[in-house]
């Protein structure tokens, strides 16, 4: 029974494919695959939700299969990502699009991030404070108390290092470990080498300009390869979202939704919040706030569904150059985001928790004092946040340690985090991607015409490409 029970799931699932197949045959957008791909996967997760229990043999077995092409996409972006972040760094000395202002264009996009952050730290101590949220009123069950002594296992480790220490972990000591994505900063590692690189190019380029001739070509013709290997990936996307969607609400606790469902909505009430601070920041520079959404809409979607800011980069980049950011400025924005400022996972979400958090320990979380320290300590903390699974733990365990709160207690959410985590994403890959238009537009180097033309988005890009 258990076997016919999981072959009927898988060949419904397939009958899905079809459907996306065949739009893509029929020529559909590219944003409209992703946006049916979406309501597919929700709708037929919510019916496999309901006729199967979370434990039940035969859907465990047939999302195992299902799996195969959700984790197997993620898997192919987060492949690409490093070469991706390499190349287009080097390409972008190369091609003499970074010689300008380098310094200002790096120190405005990190102003950004840091900026948005701290904004978004805002949001969430606003939106905890607002629901009136304490960790005492959150069930404490096995799973919670397990994750909370994995966080402080993880704490201790941390803690062996000093904040020096933890700044020269961010410096490649092995920049081919680094491309692997061997370490928790990799990201940085990997830009730091290849600014090295890039500046030695400059200076070869002015005393044997031969040599520089032949390394430029190297780089042009890895670029094009590698742009073309995203391209192929990026095909990929409907399929993946639905897989991953499929899977998402499939195994969700429903319950645990339910009893925790005030702190799922001050979480969404504080993203929703700080997107509409996204759209504001562009209508502040003029650009129009719908015309960014439409063309954002594919990776946010993406970002939503997969929880992967890193597997998200590849279209991250694509989509700033369909909104007019030069491939410099978009690289370095979309790499900076990965580690540095990410708005949901380093400022929401250990806002909200150390909110949470502070009665526990007889501190007024609205204290002035306590909220600038918290403003403070977030700012300087999301420097060197993960852009893959747990960078909000991460994130957590830093300012929580530094605030001397109990750091157990952010295992608590445990059994909605993946729920929360989604929009914490897509927020994330907003931020990293508005600070390139807003680093664009500064430096006079946006493409207007390109920004409001609606035929280039990453639609065409990737039908085309």
């Amino acid at each position: 029974m258990n076997t016919l029970q999981t072959f009927a799931i898988i060949v419904f699932a397939l009958m899905l494919v079809g459907i996306l197949f065949y739009m893509q045959k029929r020529h559909m957008s590219f944003s409209t695959r992703v946006f049916t791909s979406l309501g597919l996967g929700v709708i037929y997760g919510l019916l496999l939700h309901v006729l199967f229990d979370a434990e039940s043999i035969a859907l465990t077995q047939a999302l195992d299969w299902i799996n195969l092409l959700g984790t197997g996409y993620v898997r192919l972006l987060q492949m690409i990502v490093m070469p991706l972040i390499f190349i287009s760094i080097l390409a972008a000395f190369t091609r003499l699009t970074l010689t300008k202002n380098l310094g200002k264009m790096s120190a405005l996009i990190l102003a950004a991030l840091i900026a948005t952050t701290s904004i978004a730290a805002g949001l969430g101590i606003a939106s905890a404070s607002l629901f009136n949220l304490e960790a005492i009123e959150i069930p404490k069950g096995e799973s919670e108390i397990t994750q909370g002594q994995a966080i402080e296992e993880r704490y201790e480790e941390m803690d062996a290092l000093t904040l020096p220490e933890q700044i020269v972990q961010l410096i490649p000591a092995n920049p081919f470990l680094d491309l692997t994505g061997g370490r928790p900063t990799s990201t940085i590692g990997v830009v730091i080498f290849a600014l090295f690189i890039g500046v030695a190019y400059l200076g070869v380029r002015r005393k044997q300009p031969a040599s520089a001739d032949t390394f430029k070509n190297l780089i042009d013709a890895l670029h094009a390869i590698i742009m073309r290997i995203v391209t192929l990936v990026l095909r990929l996307t409907p399929y993946g979202v639905l897989a991953i969607m499929i899977r998402t609400i499939a195994t969700s606790d429903f319950g645990a939704v339910a009893s925790l469902g005030k702190f799922v909505g001050a979480s969404y009430v504080a993203l929703i919040a700080m997107f509409l601070v996204h759209l504001l920041i562009l209508t502040f520079l003029k650009m129009n706030a719908w015309t960014y959404m439409k063309k954002a809409f594919p990776v946010l979607a993406f970002a939503f569904t997969s929880r992967t800011s890193a597997g998200a980069l590849p279209m991250n980049i694509e989509t700033q150059k369909k909104l007019g950011v030069p491939s410099g400025i978009a690289n370095f924005a979309g790499s900076f985001g990965l580690s540095i400022g990410q708005n949901g996972c380093a400022g929401i979400y250990p806002a909200m928790l150390a909110v949470m958090i502070a009665p526990t320990v007889g501190q007024n979380p609205l204290e002035p004092s306590f909220i600038f320290m918290l403003l403070a300590v977030i700012a300087i903390s999301s420097f060197g946040v993960a852009g893959v699974g747990g960078g909000a733990t991460f994130a957590a365990i830093l300012v929580l340690s530094a605030l001397d709160l109990p750091i157990a207690l952010a295992g608590l959410l445990i059994s909605i985090e993946p729920l929360i985590d989604m929009g914490r994403t897509a927020v994330n890959v907003s931020g990293s991607m508005v600070s390139g238009l807003f680093t664009a537009k500064v430096t006079g180097e946006l493409d207007n015409d390109t920004y409001n033309n609606p035929e280039m988005k990453l639609d065409t890009q990737v039908e085309q490409g």
